[in-house]
């Protein structure tokens, strides 16, 4: 027999309040768009260009990476990954399944709304750091990478954590 609700059984929801973002995702969600502004004006001129450019090339080796590792999780069979000196980067692979290897590079950005998520991204970031580290060539790989290591090490232990989200961000 099916069940009959009544009118006022029924619960009534605020979708206004439900999407309403909490102080924490505001506070998130204002320090996204600062990190665009700064990254806007580094990207454009020319000498804080020039400062830029480990952390992009840094970053999309990750971005690529994170492609490979969702690939792999999803039986692709990963044929290689490519940085471009140029600020580009191309992950090439056979299989898995698009629709979860295509937005892997963008899940950092989810975790960088809450901390325990940031934690464990972080771990999976310091974990991805040392492989690069390990292929690095030159010594300015090098440092950056060990600096930004260490920046993560850091910060799981000033205010139990809470300024990974932000790397997480960054990096995302």
């Amino acid at each position: 027999m099916p069940v009959i609700y009544e009118h006022d059984d029924l619960v009534k929801r605020d979708f206004v309040t439900d999407l309403t973002p909490s102080d924490d995702e505001k506070k998130t969600l204002i320090i996204i768009g600062v990190y665009i502004i700064i990254i806007m004006i580094f990207w454009n001129v020319p000498i804080l260009k020039t400062i830029l450019y480990p952390l992009k090339l840094l970053t999309v080796a990750l971005h690529e990476f994170s492609h490979a590792a969702v690939g792999c999780c999803t039986g692709a069979k990963i044929q290689g990954i490519e940085v471009d000196p140029d600020e580009g980067g191309v992950t090439r692979m056979l299989g898995g399944i698009q629709c979860c290897t295509l937005p892997a590079g963008a899940i950092l950005i989810f975790c960088g709304f809450q901390v325990n998520a940031s934690r464990y991204a972080s771990i999976v970031l310091g974990v991805l750091l040392i492989v690069i580290l390990w292929w690095a060539r030159n010594w300015l790989t090098r440092i950056i990478t060990v600096i930004s290591v260490g920046i993560i090490v850091a910060l799981w232990f000033i205010e139990n954590g809470a300024g990974l989200r932000y790397v997480v961000l960054f990096i995302g």
